[in-house]
């Protein structure tokens, strides 16, 4: 007990009580003093007794303080060698100097002592040196370890039951998924009902043991689509598998003349049931968008694409195309004016389709602009040839000219993208709701969301060729000018390198139709002819190619010097004719400052998905992508991933 409260209680209050006494008894003895004497001895005991008293209750107090101190000490130790978490002092080494019972039996060893923490939980190696929470594994269980720097303190709790709650809860989360035949009236086109009933069978039987495989509820919604109600768990396994079906159900009808390929959309995390169905089918529009043939995944925010490895079958019928056809008509007639917009660095391809666009645009008197604003050398032959033309030349504006013109009522149409990033001027797609996506490329995570009309067609040749047909539906009576036809057919030569990549049966039909209206090849040929310096400058990059995995060639530009990405582009499509090369992959950097790099394939491989992974995009046969760093660097990175593909699924069909 502190002096102050002894003194509080055991102190002067004694004295004055013990001189009253005294002064009481003298006052006493004043009348008698014979009571005075008696009273002055009983005050002399009672002095005495106090005394004696005090010195034994100071004592008794202090063999009771002892005593609590050692059982409070004792009870202590006790409890904190037997306190359900664990605790552990280090010096600044980070080696344990102490630590109590729990740790011991946690780590089944008698003492840990002396030990260095990183050794203990190889975790930490990775941490970062702050207050706060760690996770570590320690055989089947799993710790959380929270630390006191500044008392070197850590203290070690068991998660274990609630980690594995917490992994039972997102493994159990609700999983859907739709799969469907992507091309079944293309394989069906021909057939009898008994071959086809006999084609559906075997489709039907694989897919059956896919989903008994997987332990997976199927549930067949129409002839050529499915329902999957899965979960978590099992959605892992699937992406674990690539998606086998895939590949399977293709394999199984491969003597057609036309093989049946799978689409599947699959999503999982969203926040309700309404939610998750709106995420699979977006999923599901994601694996037709890019060509069918794949699986696309989206779980939370993340977007997985699975196979992907043939190319977008062709449609036969042209019914869609004429449905469009007549949608865009309307719009167009709606509208106070129509703005055309291709994407950034444009090519000859989004040039031409720009040009059938404003053509329709023409055939019902409307206003109609082109957004360009500056001419690349790739288009550069094709701009001086329409602006001999003065009717199309004053079409073209600058961006800052659009952004000017347009209003609630003007029909906004992109071509050959439907990427907002991609477009020239995004802010155009924010000033009105009319907007109007044409394209070819396979559908990527970007999307231009508010778009009333969309026409994505993965198995085209190109955007021109897609615009030629709608031409042809969107008036009975189109006539093109020599100019105009020749525009269109310069997107469709250069985009299938000469009618010898990505062509079907549509593609010439709709280089027919645009040669019968006047289309001039010699003038192609021209936009077309190389550069003597140009030339050379492809043949300094191919001499530094280096080939990998016996069928890629990987070609880089010296370090230092600055390639235009037509020219990176071209060099790829070069390399391609070598021998017993299936895909290539160029890298040099722009003149913007950053590396671009283009990539090819015959159709063995989808570059599309290498590209994908280094932040890019485009076909099966065609893809780019621009990062920063240097061209080394990109090159290691490309390797890399190369390398992950080759481990995930081969590199080649």
């Amino acid at each position: 007990m502190p002096k102050f409260l002894i003194n509080r209680w055991h102190g002067m209050h004694h004295l004055w009580a013990f001189v009253l006494m005294i002064l009481l008894t003298v006052t006493l003895a004043f009348y008698e003093w014979k009571l005075g004497m008696l009273g002055l001895l009983l005050c002399g005991a009672v002095g005495f007794y106090s005394v004696m008293a005090e010195r034994a209750f100071r004592r008794d107090l202090k063999v009771y303080l002892g005593t609590l101190s050692y059982r409070v000490k004792k009870a202590g130790n006790e409890v904190i060698s037997d306190l359900p978490f664990g605790i552990i002092l280090y010096n600044e080494d980070k080696t344990v100097e102490w630590h109590n019972a729990f740790v011991t039996h946690m780590l089944e060893r008698e003492s840990v002592v002396g030990d260095s923490l990183e050794d203990l939980f190889p975790t930490l190696s990775q941490a970062k040196e702050r207050e706060g929470t760690v996770e570590a594994h320690v055989g089947n269980s799993v710790y959380e370890l929270q630390f006191r720097f500044d008392e070197r303190l850590l203290y070690i709790r068991d998660m274990t039951q609630r980690w594995q709650l917490a992994k039972r809860y997102e493994e159990e989360k609700l999983a859907l998924g739709i799969v469907m035949m992507d091309n079944l009236d293309e394989v069906t086109q021909g057939m009898d009902d008994q071959q086809r009933s006999t084609l559906l069978s075997k489709a039907t039987a694989e897919i059956t043991d896919w989903a008994n495989k997987f332990h997976v509820y199927l549930k067949r919604l129409t002839s050529d689509r499915y329902l999957v109600i899965t979960d978590m768990r099992t959605l892992k396994q699937l992406e674990l598998s690539r998606f086998v079906l895939l590949d399977e159900v293709r394999e199984i009808t491969a003597e057609n003349k036309i093989p049946m390929t799978l689409s599947i959309g699959f999503a999982a995390g969203a926040e309700s049931v309404v939610e998750l169905g709106h995420w699979a089918q977006t999923s599901l529009d994601y694996a037709l968008g890019r060509g069918g043939d794949q699986a696309a995944v989206k779980v939370g925010q993340r977007q997985s694409f699975y196979g992907g490895k043939s190319n977008a079958v062709e449609k036969r019928t042209r019914v869609r195309a004429r449905v469009v056809a007549h949608a865009l008509r309307d719009l167009i007639k709606d509208s106070d004016r129509v703005v055309i917009m291709g994407h950034k660095m444009p090519d000859m391809d989004a040039i031409g389709a720009s040009i059938g666009v404003l053509k329709a645009a023409m055939l019902f008197n409307k206003e109609a602009y082109i957004v360009l604003e500056g001419v690349n050398p790739s288009i550069q032959k094709m701009m001086e040839m329409l602006r001999e033309e003065e009717r199309i030349a004053k079409r073209f504006i600058t961006p800052e000219q659009a952004k000017e013109l347009i209003n609630g009522n003007t029909l906004v149409v992109v071509v050959d993208t439907h990427k907002a990033s991609m477009v020239k001027e995004p802010k155009l797609l924010t000033q009105t709701d009319k907007i109007v996506v044409v394209d070819h490329h396979r559908r990527g995570e970007e999307f231009i969301a508010n778009a009333i009309l969309v026409y994505m067609e993965p198995y085209a040749s190109s955007t021109c060729e897609l615009i030629t047909e709608l031409l042809q539906y969107i008036n009975d009576r189109v006539l093109l000018d020599v100019r105009e036809a020749t525009a269109l057919l310069a997107g469709i030569t250069v985009d299938t390198k000469s009618f010898s990549l990505r062509t079907g049966s549509r593609t010439f039909e709709a280089a027919s139709f645009l040669r019968r209206n006047g289309a001039d090849s010699t003038l192609i040929q021209r936009m077309l002819k190389e550069d003597l310096t140009e030339y050379i400058k492809k043949a300094e990059i191919i001499k530094q190619a280096e080939i990998v995995y016996d069928h890629i060639a990987i070609a880089m530009t010296e370090q230092g010097r600055q390639y235009s990405q037509l020219l990176i582009a071209q060099t790829a499509d070069t390399l391609l004719n070598m021998t017993d090369v299936l895909a290539s992959f160029v890298i040099g950097e722009r003149p913007d400052g950053l590396i671009g790099i283009s990539a090819r394939s015959l159709g063995h491989m989808n570059v599309q998905v290498v590209m994908e992974r280094m932040g890019g995009g485009g076909h099966l046969t065609n893809a780019a992508a621009q990062q920063e760093g240097t061209v080394v660097e990109v090159a290691q990175r490309l390797k890399q991933v190369l390398q992950e593909l080759d481990k995930e699924e081969g590199l080649f069909e």
